[in-house]
C-alpha cells in the first residue's frame, strides 16, 4: 500500500532539551508539499556538530531532531519536484544548492544563501516544519534531520546519488567524509610534494588526511593527544604523528622546527581556538596555507597580529570542504566507488538506530571514528 500523500507515523530520536539523553518517541512526519521530498533513512552518521547542538554550543531551535549525515531512499515527492523520483537513493545535503543565489553562481564558493546553518530556523524553506510528536511541532536541523526513519527535505537539500552505493557507508559522505577530504582538496588545493600538518584525528581530521595524501603530499604530520588515534593515521596516509603532551615547547615550534619553517599546508579540525592558532603557526610564515575545518565555540574570538599574514601566509576556512553540494556528492559517491578513496576505515562502529546514545557516548570518550546507525 502506498504512502503518498499520507502522513507516515515512525520511530524518531528527538532532543527535548539540551544536556539530555535522546528520546526515541513514535512521531508523525506529514507528505512533503510542493518542492519538498520525503526520504525512508536508511543510515545516518553521528558527527561531532550534533553533539555541540546536544550540549548547546551549537544553537539550534528545541525540540529538534538532529543528524545531518545520511543516506535513504525517496519515499514521495510534492508537486515541481524533477531532480529525484520515488525509489531513487539519495544523500540530504546539510549544506544546500539552490543553483540561484550569489554564492551557489559564485564559481569557487559554496556556502548557499537558503541553508539553515548560519541563523538556524529549524525549519523547512517555508517556515514549517513536517514533524509532529505528542501533539507539538518538532523542528528541523540544518535542512535534513537524519536521527528518523522519515524525513522531509527542500528539493534544494537531497542529490541522487550511485543506485548500486551501499549507503551505510556512503552516507559519511554527507558530512565528515567530504568535510575533511574537500578541505584538502579543493579549499587548501595541496599540491604534489608538499608538506601538510593536520590537528586532529576524528573521523573529519582523517578524512583531511586521505585528501592530503590522495593529492600527492610528500609529508603529512598528524597532530593529537589521543596516541590510540596514530595507527589509523598512518594506515590513511600520515608519514609522522605526534604528541603536544610530550614536549615542553609549543607544538608549532615543532613542527616549525621539523619542516624549515613551517608546513605548506596546516588544517585544524577540533574547533579550538588555541589549536586555530597553533595550526596557523605551523604553516610557513611566507607560502603556507592554513585552513579551519573544526567548528568553533559560539561567540568567541581570536586575537590576531596582522603580521602573521602580512608576510603571504594564507588563512581560511569553508563549509563542507568547499564542495557545491548538488554538483559534488554524487561524484564523490562514484569515485568511492571506483575506489579512489576509502571509506571502510572511518567507521569504526555500526549500531541498530535505537541505540543512537550509547553511538554518542562512543564518539565522546574518543573510542569510534565515525559510528554508523542503520534503520
Amino acid at each position: 500500500m502506498s504512502t503518498a500523500g499520507k502522513v507516515i507515523k515512525c520511530k524518531a530520536a528527538v532532543l527535548w532539551e539540551t544536556k539530555k539523553p535522546f528520546s526515541i518517541e513514535d512521531i508523525e512526519v506529514a507528505p512533503p508539499k510542493a518542492h519538498e521530498v520525503r526520504i525512508k533513512m536508511v543510515a545516518t552518521g553521528v558527527c561531532r556538530s550534533d553533539d555541540h547542538a546536544i550540549s548547546g554550543s551549537i544553537t539550534t531551535p528545541l525540540p529538534v531532531v538532529l543528524g545531518h549525515e545520511g543516506a535513504g531512499i525517496v519515499e514521495s515527492i510534492g508537486e515541481g519536484v524533477t531532480s529525484v523520483k520515488p525509489g531513487d537513493k539519495v544523500i540530504p545535503l546539510f549544506s544546500p544548492q539552490c543553483g540561484k543565489c550569489r554564492i551557489c553562481k559564485h564559481p569557487e564558493s559554496n556556502f548557499c544563501m537558503k541553508n539553515d546553518l548560519a541563523n538556524p530556523r529549524g525549519t523547512l524553506l517555508d517556515g514549517t516544519t513536517r514533524f509532529t510528536c505528542k501533539g507539538k511541532p518538532i523542528h528541523n536541523f540544518t535542512s535534513t534531520s537524519t536521527f528518523s526513519q522519515y524525513t522531509v527535505v527542500d528539493e534544494m537539500a537531497v542529490v541522487k546519488i550511485d543506485a548500486t552505493s551501499p549507503l551505510d557507508k556512503v552516507c559519511i559522505i554527507g558530512c565528515g567524509f567530504s568535510t575533511g577530504y574537500g578541505s584538502a582538496v579543493k579549499v587548501a588545493k595541496v599540491t604534489p610534494g608538499s608538506t601538510c600538518a593536520v590537528f586532529g584525528l576524528g573521523g573529519v581530521g582523517l578524512s583531511v588526511i586521505i585528501g592530503c595524501k590522495t593529492a600527492g603530499a610528500a609529508r603529512i604530520i598528524a597532530v593529537d593527544i589521543n596516541k590510540d588515534k596514530f595507527a589509523k593515521a598512518k594506515e590513511l596516509g600520515a608519514t609522522e604523528c605526534i604528541n603536544p603532551l610530550d614536549y615542553s615547547k609549543p607544538i608549532h615550534e615543532v613542527i616549525q622546527e621539523m619542516t624549515d619553517g613551517g608546513v605548506d599546508f596546516s588544517f585544524e579540525v577540533i574547533g579550538r581556538l588555541d589549536t586555530m592558532m597553533s595550526s596557523l603557526l605551523s604553516s610557513h610564515a611566507s607560502c603556507g596555507v592554513s585552513v579551519v575545518v573544526g567548528v568553533p565555540p559560539n561567540s568567541q574570538s581570536l586575537s590576531v597580529n596582522p603580521l602573521l599574514l602580512l608576510l603571504g601566509r594564507t588563512w581560511k576556512g569553508a563549509i563542507f570542504g568547499g564542495f557545491k553540494s548538488k554538483d559534488s556528492v554524487p561524484k564523490l559517491v562514484a569515485d568511492f566507488m571506483a575506489n579512489k578513496f576509502p571509506l571502510e576505515p572511518l567507521i569504526t562502529h555500526v549500531l541498530p538506530f535505537e541505540k543512537i546514545n550509547e553511538a554518542f557516548e562512543l564518539l565522546r570518550s574518543g573510542k569510534s571514528i565515525r559510528t554508523v546507525l542503520t534503520f
